[in-house]
């Protein structure tokens, strides 16, 4: 079967399958999993202008700030600040790579479970630290706790939905993403006002993670996974749960069968296989399509988005409120992409989505260049930080309908069983 113009194993397509009560709600619950990952980017960068947080952790940066010469692009230099926020994603690099093995082996599920109790003492010992140790020691579980969901929630996702609507129900994950950012830009807004608020902002990071996890408890592993680990009695229950207990489950159960047989067959790593002549395609991919998600610089403006309205005229609290408007532009073209993803296409959203960010990024290099200057001292008007914010939501929308969600569906839906986990890994291992 090709998917998109790769080959997979399996007869795919012929199951077309049905929405079922049962399969939202396990998709829904799955893709809950994508707000650990959208609290952490939304939650970081406004704690990171709380001058409470700044001076306990970062003293360097407000003395920077105090001076008045010092341009609006070295503000946040600091080599301290840099590694609290790095920090995160180098430990969520090394535990996608190490999850691929660990889903093969524990199942989706299970790694769901074990990526939130991780991410749930991550966001413990942020909430408590009380030195730059703590708060990085924090930062590194939290990392790991989003490397293991990021790796296995996108093919739970893509293994439970009917092929027919695989898209709409992938991009929950994303619209999940989504919904952690504005809500972590919320609780920022409030919380800035507290001396001790930046401790609320990180500990409640425990929230989600508990949500996620409690989800993941209560439903079941995929089919797939379930067949790829000898449980075919459980994989049947499971399979009928979520395609409704009429519908004729054996001819999707015995493909899933067949394509476990043929993985176990090759009897060789997942790791070596995937550099086979037939699967490089698939391995391009799996670099490429995260890779230039990256490129296109969302997660500075994600990450960064308070500090950036900061820097461009805004006052601290006009910051956070600019922060939520963008979430909630974002949000808002998820659904956009939800709806469409199935019926235009991948490839459309991506062109379409790409031009749109690509001007907007023009547009807003123009405009700062012209109103800070090559030095970055001059103040900028009103008007103009109004203009950044409009162009930003128009490429948080670009990005919300094509390259957000898509980058998190195509990688999980075009490898085959044996290579799947380890494909996964390397995509989430790159973004």
């Amino acid at each position: 079967m090709a998917v998109g113009g790769f080959a997979v194993d399996g007869n795919v397509g012929a199951f077309s399958g049905r929405i079922t009560a049962s399969v939202v709600i396990t998709c829904i619950v799955a893709a809950s999993g994508g707000l650990i990952f959208g609290y952490d980017i939304g939650i970081s960068g406004g704690v990171t202008t709380m001058r409470p947080f700044l001076k306990k952790f970062f003293p360097s940066v407000l003395r920077k700030a105090a001076q008045a010469k010092t341009n609006i692009y070295c503000v946040y230099d600091s080599q301290a600040l840099t590694a609290f926020t790095s920090s995160l994603y180098i430990a969520g690099l090394a535990s996608s790579l190490v999850a691929s093995r660990l889903t093969a082996a524990l199942g989706r599920r299970n790694i769901m479970v074990l990526g939130g109790c991780t991410f749930f003492a991550g966001a413990a010992i942020n909430g408590g630290a009380e030195n730059l140790f703590m708060l990085i020691l924090g930062r590194i579980l939290l990392g790991f706790g989003v490397g293991f969901t990021n790796q296995a929630t996108p093919v739970y996702l893509s293994e439970m939905a009917p092929h027919k609507w695989r898209g709409a129900f992938n991009t929950g994950f994303q619209f999940f993403i989504g919904i952690g950012v504005v809500t972590a830009n919320c609780l920022n807004y409030g919380a800035a006002r507290l001396s001790w608020g930046w401790r609320l902002s990180l500990g409640l990071a425990a929230v989600p993670a508990t949500v996620m996890t409690i989800g993941a408890l209560l439903i079941s592993d995929t089919p797939s996974s379930l067949v790829e680990r000898n449980k075919l009695d459980e994989a049947r229950k499971a399979l009928a749960r979520v395609r409704g207990n009429d519908a004729d489950i054996e001819p999707e159960l015995a493909d899933l069968v067949k394509s476990s047989e043929v993985a176990k067959a090759a009897n060789r790593e997942p790791f070596v296989t995937i550099f086979e002549r037939q699967y490089r395609p698939h391995l391009v991919m799996s670099f490429a399509i995260p890779f230039f998600q990256q490129v296109t610089g969302i997660n500075i403006i994600a990450f960064y988005a308070p500090v950036l309205f900061q820097s461009v005229g805004f006052g601290s609290d006009s910051a956070l409120i600019a922060a939520i408007i963008l979430g909630l532009v974002n949000l808002g073209s998820i659904l956009v992409s939800t709806a469409m993803v199935d019926r235009f296409g991948r490839r459309f959203l991506f062109l379409q989505g790409g031009t749109q960010m690509f001007v907007c990024q023009v547009a807003l290099a123009g405009v700062l260049a012209a109103a800070t200057g090559v030095s970055g001292t001059k103040q900028i008007s009103k008007g103009l930080s109004i203009l950044v914010l409009v162009l930003m939501c128009l490429y948080a929308a670009g990005f919300g309908w094509s390259w957000g969600p898509l980058s998190w569906l195509i990688p999980s839906e075009i490898f085959p069983m044996k290579i799947r986990t380890m494909g996964q890994s390397i995509s989430v291992a790159v973004n």
